[in-house]
């Protein structure tokens, strides 16, 4: 594969970022997850259905809202895509990804929280070259609360490591090491062929 065919998504950054064996054995091994017999993702995508057709042209004037646009299909040239949920523009001449989880708010922000607006965020910066700082949250489970995460260059920089890393796995076709984290290991659905479980 050559580096300009790469072509990641969020759902590709997520995965590595559980566990970068689980990219390998999906993509490059080619063995299916069957994501679609989890009950939280299924539930995940009625919610964001769901939002979809509810008061479509409400603006969060709150956070300084001026514009948005929903459900934006973007790419950009260091070989990411997807589809933000909202682009918010804002009154101070930036913009943010504001995804919807159908999670509750436990005062934690998790990891792949962040790099997931990261991640849109940069489609945002590349696509309506507008500067990206800050990505919100909506908690689906705690009444829809919004949470707001503000985005630092290092979180890019971080990000450019894990498409790299991700390149290193899907594109170079290595071997990854597993998680660090053991407890991800019981509930991963390639744990019967992973060496670290055999």
């Amino acid at each position: 594969m050559d580096r300009s065919e790469l072509n990641l998504t969020a759902t590709h950054l997520l995965e590595y970022l559980y566990c970068p064996r689980f990219t390998y054995f999906e993509n490059v091994l080619d063995i299916p997850e069957h994501q679609e017999n989890r009950f939280k993702v299924q539930k995940g995508r009625d919610v964001h259905n769901r939002i979809r057709k509810t008061n479509p042209d409400y603006l969060r004037k709150k956070i300084g809202v001026v514009d948005k646009q929903s459900d934006v299909y973007l790419s950009s040239p260091s070989g990411i895509r997807g589809i933000v949920d909202e682009i918010l523009f804002l009154d101070d001449g930036t913009a943010a990804p504001l995804d919807y989880k159908f999670a509750e708010y436990k005062e934690k922000l998790f990891k792949t929280y962040r790099m997931q607006l990261v991640f849109y965020g940069r489609l945002i910066q590349d696509n309506f070259n507008v500067p990206v700082n800050r990505g919100f949250i909506v908690y689906t489970r705690s009444r829809n609360k919004l949470v707001e995460v503000s985005l630092a260059d290092t979180d890019f920089k971080e990000l450019d490591k894990t498409i790299e890393g991700l390149w290193n796995v899907i594109g170079r076709c290595r071997y990854p090491q597993p998680t660090r984290y053991k407890r991800r290991c019981p509930d991963c659905c390639y744990r019967n062929i992973c060496e670290r479980n055999i």
